[in-house]
């Protein structure tokens, strides 16, 4: 196996194609198999199954293939999870939006987790849950019939007639779906949930299910270290500036959804007749773009609004005529807003946010409007503080949340964390519960793996913004015709350092047309340039607050990818490290303009 599909959060674009994410990299897996290869270069060499792990990776890839063969399925209807909940819920959103009838059996007893209330009341799902030992299997049933098992050393798969879809849950490792070719199309919308509100089961969770099944050996139960999880938590305070409990979970989605479905939970139980609105910039990353519109979709009372904040149009304006909106219809503003913005890297007047957030509106009966609870994704800026006593948002309900794949755990694992400021902590206990709802904690070792990056982390984050800088001055010095976003030295010494900017090339032509082809060309031209001249060190990949090297995207191709063809952004988006040559990355770029 190489040491890349246990180690590494992100892989390579330049070797991936998305419309055949898993089925490209198994086709190939498979003929190696045929033909008894097996040695790490090989596999190595094999394209990228996912290009990001939250969405799979090379050993769930193995794990769904494995089990697929066995059960005499095609590998696109095996899928795995890091939750033990998820695939239900998958088949019980699909049916929700489908109106079809769902019918849970269990053998012996559901995953501890399931809140059987809080999906029909808050998720609005309708299910029937019957005991196996209580009911003839064979009956046929009038919708979707999922049969759920928890599966032990002795037990093998194994599929059941009448049965649409089965779930084996393994302990803390997570959970496989088996779909029957009778329910084949649910396979995308099972899929998509586990891109945007999960994720699969990890890379070392799949090597020892795998190993396990192999070679007939017992799982050992693995429990999360409490002094783990209660050292980063203490840290993340530290960090953070806060008192309240952080939540850790397995991904910086996994968070948000939580997050999401909490406030809709508290939403409804404080103010059952309001319609929430959830308030999200078009062109922000395109996961929590995604993700609030199917949540949206999945509740009559829940809508998207846009709220512009890139480029020419300004976060502090938008958010006052957005919530002078929501006032007048007298709804729920949840606002989910990154800092700085992805990916033109810049920070809002963050005063006059603080004013437009904290105005008292008034509803047109004249009674006070819901104010807003502003969700903050600061990923890209992690060590700042907003939400302290004494912070720019303490007057406001406000939740911070970070992706752990980027700076947290410098690439090393997928977990996120989220933290609330003193206005916002009575929110903590909802937002958990529907994190353990949704199986969707961090694992033990993500704990683990968080404990031994976080304390270094504020310092990662000074030493890559040094080189970013610099990189940056070289840029300017050597293509003053570039358009570069990133942050002024004013904002850095306010704290604002991120390591990451986006690079507008010059470009040229008669047409609109011809200038933005020519700069898409120019933009792939300088990417593989870095890439394959600087291959120990420059990547091709969507990653960010990694240990070591360089990392290259076009957000509109990656990051942005559900977003709306008119909200893309067409630019290079560069992520630099702590750790990098960066004379090597100076040369190479001097060569692209030089041959510009």
């Amino acid at each position: 196996m190489p040491s890349d599909w246990i180690n590494l959060t992100t892989h390579r674009l330049d070797i991936y194609n998305e419309e055949h994410a898993k089925s490209e990299f198994l086709n190939q897996f498979e003929n190696l198999y045929r033909q008894n290869i097996y040695d790490s270069i090989a596999l190595k060499a094999l394209p990228t199954a996912y290009d990001y792990i939250r969405l799979g990776h090379p050993l769930s890839s193995v794990l769904e293939w494995m089990v697929a063969q066995e059960m005499e399925l095609p590998p696109e209807q095996v899928i795995s999870f890091d939750s033990q909940t998820m695939p239900l819920l998958a088949v019980l959103r699909t049916n929700l939006l489908a109106g079809k009838n769902t019918r849970i059996i269990y053998k012996d007893t559901l995953p501890a987790q399931l809140d059987v209330k809080l999906l029909e009341e808050v998720y609005h799902y309708n299910f029937e849950l019957v005991e196996a030992s209580a009911i003839d299997e064979t009956v046929a049933f009038n919708g979707s019939t999922v049969y759920v098992e928890q599966w032990d050393d002795e037990m093998t798969l194994s599929r059941k007639r009448n049965t649409d879809f089965h779930i084996y849950t393994y302990q803390h490792l997570g959970s496989i779906i088996l779909i029957e070719n009778a329910s084949k199309n649910y396979v995308g919308d099972i899929q998509h949930v586990r891109r945007r509100e999960t994720v699969a089961m990890t890379p070392s969770n799949s090597k020892t299910l795998l190993e396990a099944m192999v070679n007939s050996t017992s799982i050992m139960p693995q429990d999360i270290d409490s002094l783990h999880k209660n050292s980063i938590a203490t840290l993340i305070n530290t960090i953070t500036n806060t008192t309240a409990q952080p939540l850790f979970a397995s991904s910086g989605l996994s968070m948000q959804y939580a997050i999401m479905m909490g406030l809709v939970d508290d939403a409804q139980r404080q103010f059952p007749d309001k319609r929430i609105k959830f308030v999200v910039p078009p062109n922000c990353y395109g996961g929590t773009n995604d993700q609030a519109r199917r949540v949206a979709a999945a509740n009559d009372h829940i809508d998207i609004v846009d709220l512009p904040v890139d480029g020419d149009n300004d976060m502090v304006q938008s958010t006052h005529l957005v919530l002078d909106q929501i006032a007048k219809e007298d709804a729920i503003p949840y606002i989910i807003a990154e800092i700085p913005t992805n990916p033109r890297v810049e920070v809002p007047d963050l005063i006059a946010l603080k004013e437009a957030l904290s105005q008292e509106r008034k509803t047109p009966n004249g009674s006070t409007a819901v104010a807003p609870v502003f969700i903050l994704d600061q990923t890209f800026c992690p060590n700042v503080h907003f939400l302290g006593i004494d912070d720019i948002l303490s007057s406001v309900k406000a939740i911070a949340y970070a992706s752990g794949s980027k700076f947290p755990s410098g690439g090393k694992c997928t977990a996120g964390y989220a933290v609330m400021n003193d206005k916002a902590a009575s929110l903590v206990a909802v937002v958990e519960k529907h994190l353990l709802l949704c199986g969707n904690e961090a694992t033990a070792q993500q704990y683990e793996i968080l404990a031994q990056q976080l304390p270094s982390m504020n310092q990662r984050i000074a030493d890559a913004y040094v080189n970013t800088r610099e990189f940056v001055n070289f840029i300017e010095e050597v293509l003053p015709d570039a358009k570069i976003n990133f942050v002024s030295e004013e904002l850095a010494s306010h704290g604002f350092t991120p390591s990451v900017f986006s690079l507008d090339l010059p470009t040229q032509g008669d047409t609109a047309q011809e200038r933005e082809d020519y700069k898409r060309e120019q933009n792939l031209k300088l990417i593989n340039m870095m890439i394959t001249q600087i291959p120990d060190e420059s990547k091709y990949c969507v990653s960010y607050g990694q240990l070591k090297g360089c990392y290259w995207t076009i957000p509109a191709t990656s990051t942005q990818g559900t977003t709306k063809e008119s909200d893309k952004d067409y630019i290079a988006r560069v992520s630099v490290s702590p750790d990098l040559d960066l004379d090597a990355h100076k040369r190479v770029f001097k060569e692209f303009v030089d041959g510009m």
